[in-house]
């Protein structure tokens, strides 16, 4: 079927007002009477309060309000799981972990305030190593872990005195001893990756003010607002409908704009000061104190018989999870991409560890795609390690092992319209796999994930206007993968009118419709669904208003140049019939609908990537020369915005793969500015090259399906295995600097 707006390369709505600088996001709204907020921050990793003296900095001019933990009520904030302080009260568990909070009428009088606050702590010893950090007799960062709101059960036969367990999870499936006894050889190894910010641009910021009644405005950089709201009402403790979060443009995301970092010390303090309160993290704070992806070692046995057929996987994955499990928004707390471990694989037996530590540092919380790059990076090294141990090329022993239709998931999933060999044989077309040998020095490596579409409720409202122009209410922010844009296209679409005629209204949890917010790659199948239905909605009753017009059944009434034409030949424009619509419902006409599906259709979707790279034999430097992404993709409905997800992607993906680190030394991180975090830039992006299958059904409207977590996971595995071809030499631990190339090609 032919669309005209669907799967066209239509501009982003907002991007003219981005490049120009005309968007405001949290920290460019003008609000009267601002105070400005600053945090004193721990210096220590691990250590006891014993004594705050905030007097001399309560005394200078200009200050409203001083706070600590000691003044507050004893309240623990997490988007699920709630061990975290505001300030904190008796210990500090991280470099950066908020002890005291200022107030004061310029951002420079806040800060010399904080350096007039005087703390006395007692050093406790710090806990680093997440492997180190479960063992019985290691030092306790938390008394009573279990004991924190929606702290979740651990798996079955663990020790609940472990200590520093934030999370413990096993999935099984299969006679995991029966399919090594099956195996003709085990291969084992453990993999690394490191600790990393996840590089947006904005950094945190909000506003909060307070009236007399208590009534609460929000205004901050978060891609939750519906969710913000809610979780300030419980852990603070108000009444739900005297909560308004505003909803704002986010610059970038990648997960890290759901946690309430900083608006309760807002909060607190607008309570305190009776004036709004706005706080703007500095870049150095952001990456002491925000969000990080979690560290993770992974450890696996692999058994394969002499063909090359998988019999059974056993991977024991151990995150470090920071001071706290407040960042991490799913019900299990742990990272649950690891239950994607080798999720795309016939393997009949399989079993998977995951246990989540508190460590001294940052917490962590999800990051695109959370938890999967780490796995996946393991997973599919050791993929390419057997293939070369075996002699068999690496793509053939993909294919050999990749889930057919009809065959369920390792975990028992069953899947509809698989498209794993597709997708695969794609990415080998294109990339000269068979065709074109590297030279010397160079090196190709294969890598492939799979992710479904997340989903869940979601509402929209649309209005008409007596010009024809439709404006489509919804309550999800604009985080940067282009949401707005897309609803523009399934509206313009459904209803048959253009999309220059269309508008987007977003304003606050209180006049918006209900959201659940961006993440888990779900936007076009929550909201955009939910737009979908009520154009749809709206477009049977213009189409009934039509009839009654043309004097014809609902039915006879079809469309032909986006009019409405009865049978006889007469016809009326999308115009003249919304006016119609609008007299009919008395002057104005409104449409609100609720998206509440039974149940996700199990469909996923498949990426395969082939990294081509070069290493200096001399210096162990990699150079990242080509990389090949196919993408098991359904329809499109914006080429322009859908191939910007994947070229964002696997850019992320290099940077994961080649540079990105925030090393500690003795719990404090080493590299507080973007310079020394090292994101990649323009000369280190490789060729990009994508290929799509298009075939088959997807779960969002007009069959579409996941991107935007996708083309990031692959990446760090595929040059992983292209050092690997290139040299030989096998790097266990990411990033792939050029000094651990250098000293594995010296090793080797």
């Amino acid at each position: 079927m032919a669309y005209q707006t669907v799967g066209k390369p239509m501009p982003r709505i907002e991007g003219a007002d981005k490049v120009t600088g005309a968007t405001r996001y949290a920290a460019d709204l003008p609000i009267p009477e601002s105070l400005y907020a600053k945090v004193l921050r721990s210096p220590l990793p691990h250590a006891r309060i014993r004594n705050i003296d905030t007097s001399k900095a309560k005394a200078l001019p200009g200050v409203h309000a001083v706070l600590t933990g000691a003044d507050l009520p004893e309240v623990y904030v997490g988007l699920r799981m709630k061990d975290m302080p505001v300030l904190a009260r008796d210990r500090v568990r991280f470099v950066s972990d908020p002890v005291a909070a200022v107030a004061a009428d310029t951002p420079e009088i806040a800060e010399e305030a904080l350096r007039l606050i005087e703390v006395d702590y007692e050093e406790l010893p710090g806990v680093y190593d997440p492997l180190e950090a479960v063992k019985p007799g290691t030092v306790a960062l938390h008394d009573a872990p279990r004991n924190y709101k929606n702290a979740p059960p651990l798996a079955e036969g663990v020790d609940p005195d472990r200590p520093n367990v934030q999370s413990h999870s096993i999935w099984q499936n299969g006679d995991i001893d029966g399919g090594f006894d099956n195996a003709d050889r085990v291969f084992e190894g453990t993999f690394a990756t490191q600790l990393a910010h996840h590089g947006y641009l904005e950094p945190h910021s909000c506003t909060v003010a307070v009236d007399e009644s208590g009534n609460v405005e929000v205004w901050a950089s978060n891609k939750g607002p519906f969710a913000l709201k809610n979780r300030l009402a419980q852990d603070l403790e108000i009444e739900p409908e005297k909560v308004n979060v505003h909803i704002l443009s986010v610059g970038g995301d990648f997960g890290g704009k759901a946690s309430m970092i900083d608006t309760p010390v807002c909060y607190y303090l607008a309570k305190e000061t009776g004036r709004p309160v706005r706080m703007v993290l500095t870049y150095t704070e952001e990456i002491a104190t925000a969000a990080h992806r979690h560290p993770a070692i992974v450890s696996l046995r692999v058994g394969v018989k002499n063909d090359g057929t998988l019999t059974a996987v056993d991977g024991k994955v151990t995150f470090a999870g920071g001071a706290y499990a407040a960042w991490k928004a799913n019900p299990e707390i742990t990272v649950l991409g690891a239950k994607r471990l080798a999720s795309y694989y016939r393997i009949p037996a399989i079993r998977i560890e995951t246990i989540c530590a508190y460590t001294n540092q940052v917490p962590c919380t999800q990051t695109r795609t959370p938890g999967s790059p780490q796995i996946v990076f393991a997973v599919e090294s050791q993929m390419g390690q057997i293939a070369r141990e075996m002699g068999i090329d690496p793509a053939d022993f993909r294919l050999r092992n990749l889930v057919v239709p009809g065959d369920t998931s390792p975990l028992g999933a069953k899947w509809d319209g698989i498209l794993a060999r597709e997708t695969l044989e794609k990415a080998v077309e294109a990339s000269g796999w068979r065709t074109d040998p590297p030279g010397p020095n160079r090196g190709r490596g294969i890598a492939l994930y799979e992710r479904g579409a997340g989903g869940g409720n979601a509402n929209a409202g649309i209005d008409l206007e007596e010009d024809g122009t439709v404006t489509v209410r919804v309550g999800v922010p604009d985080v940067g993968p282009g949401i707005h844009t897309a609803i523009v296209q399934i509206v313009s679409e459904t209803l048959g009118t253009a999309p220059e005629t269309i508008r987007i209204r977003v304003e606050d949890t209180d006049n918006s419709p209900w959201d659940p917010g961006t993440g888990g790659s779900k936007s076009t199948n929550t909201t955009g669904h939910a737009a979908h239905k009520a154009a749809r909605e709206v477009h049977e009753m213009l189409v009934e208003c039509a009839a009654r017009k043309l004097g014809c059944e609902p039915d006879q009434v079809g469309r032909v140049d986006g009019r409405f034409a009865a049978p006889e030949g007469s016809d009326l424009s999308f115009v003249e019939v919304a006016q119609a619509a609008i007299a009919e419902a008395g002057g104005s006409f409104h449409h609100d609908t609720v998206f509440a599906p039974e149940g996700q259709p199990p469909i996923t979707s498949f990426a395969a990537q082939i990294a081509e790279v070069e290493v200096d034999p001399e210096t162990g430097q990699v150079t990242v020369t080509r990389m090949t992404t196919a993408h098991d993709s359904g329809r499109i409905i914006n080429h322009l915005t859908y191939q910007g997800q994947i070229d964002g992607g696997v850019v992320n993906g290099v940077g994961f793969a080649l540079m990105e680190d925030n090393p500690m030394s003795d719990g404090r991180i080493t590299t507080l500015n973007l310079g020394d975090f090292k994101l990649p830039c323009a000369k280190d992006i490789p060729r990009l090259d994508t290929v799509f299958v298009d075939q088959g059904e997807g779960p969002v409207p007009f069959q579409g399906k996941a991107i935007g977590e996708l083309p990031n996971v692959p990446t760090a595995a595929a040059i992983a295995n292209a050092v690997a071809d290139a040299t030989g030499a096998r790097i266990y631990e990411l990033p792939l600097t050029a000094e651990k190339v250098y000293a594995a090609l010296n090793e080797s």
